[in-house]
This record gives C-alpha cells, sequence and structure tokens, in this order.
C-alpha cells in the first residue's frame, strides 16, 4: 500500500512539473505585464466613464472596463492553472500617477488625455502581445495573446477614432 502511494505521489508530481515546465521566465514576465496593463486599463476606463466630456469617450471608458475585465479573469484562470503568480489589482505609482493626473482634467483636456493615453498603451500592449503570440514558449499563454490580440486592435482604432474626434 505504501509503495503505490509513493508511485502515485511521484507521479502526480512529475504531472505537475510537466504541467508548469514549459511556462519560462520571459513567459511569466507577459503575464505579470499584461495583467499590470489590463488592472490600468481598468481603472482608467473607470475614470473615463464617469468624467468623459462626451457619449464616445465615456463609452470607450466603458468598453476598456468590460473587455479588459474579462481578459484580466481569462489570464487569472490561466496563471491559476500555471502557478504564477500575478500583481494584485491594486494599483502600483505608476497608475496612481496616471490616474490622479487624469482625475483633474475635465472636459475636452480629459477626453484628450484619456485617448491619448489609451492609443500610446495599446500600442505597447499590442506589440508585447505580439512578442508573446510569436516567440512564447508556454503554449496556452501564446494561444491567450493571440486570442486577445483581435480586442486589442479594435480598442487601438476605437481609441485611434475618439482621439481624432477630440482634436477637432
Amino acid at each position: 500500500m505504501k509503495k503505490t502511494i509513493a508511485i502515485m505521489l511521484t507521479a502526480l508530481s512529475f504531472g505537475m512539473m510537466a504541467q508548469t515546465s514549459t511556462t519560462n521566465k520571459e513567459d511569466e514576465k507577459f503575464a505579470m505585464e499584461a495583467a499590470k496593463a489590463g488592472a490600468k486599463e481598468i481603472k482608467l476606463g473607470q475614470i473615463a466613464a464617469t468624467q468623459g466630456s462626451t457619449e464616445q469617450v465615456r463609452q470607450l471608458g466603458q468598453m476598456m472596463v468590460d473587455q479588459h475585465t474579462k481578459a484580466a479573469a481569462e489570464l487569472q484562470a490561466l496563471a491559476d492553472k500555471k502557478g504564477i503568480k500575478l500583481p494584485s489589482a491594486d494599483m502600483d505609482d505608476e497608475c496612481k500617477k496616471c490616474c490622479a493626473d487624469l482625475s483633474k482634467k475635465t472636459g475636452k483636456d480629459f477626453d484628450k488625455a484619456y485617448t491619448e493615453m489609451m492609443v500610446k498603451d495599446h500600442k505597447k500592449v499590442i506589440a508585447m502581445f505580439k512578442t508573446e503570440k510569436d516567440s512564447g514558449k508556454d503554449a496556452d499563454l501564446k494561444a491567450w495573446a493571440a486570442s486577445t490580440l483581435p480586442t486589442l486592435e479594435h480598442h487601438l482604432k476605437m481609441s485611434e477614432d475618439a482621439c481624432k474626434n477630440n482634436k477637432m
């Protein structure tokens, strides 16, 4: 009986090792950065959904909240499966500063600042997701990055459109 239990525990531990062995430091870094970027988009989107001076900016903010919340849940489930500890949803210092700076703005100044930030942030995040899709070692993270890219590209397009409308 003891031998059977020992064999089962050994097999189980090898199974766990096989599950996490494909996730390397770069994949983990991607997951951490994606979580951090998503949390920032949620926080900024919440502000835009209430403070935007146009319906377009308020809707853009709410879309960011809704879709980045969904992506965050997917990433958290994947990270849990892989044994990756993602950063908490609490804002880091950079995010706190962005939110504080944005919150001080009103009207067209707010809309311009928010939409320009969304364009800049999404270009950076899209590049990061493309790198993971093309070069990541973990098949699950690569697949998640690839499946999330169209949504991020849509966010960029919507942000660019809103940015253009705010320059008039």
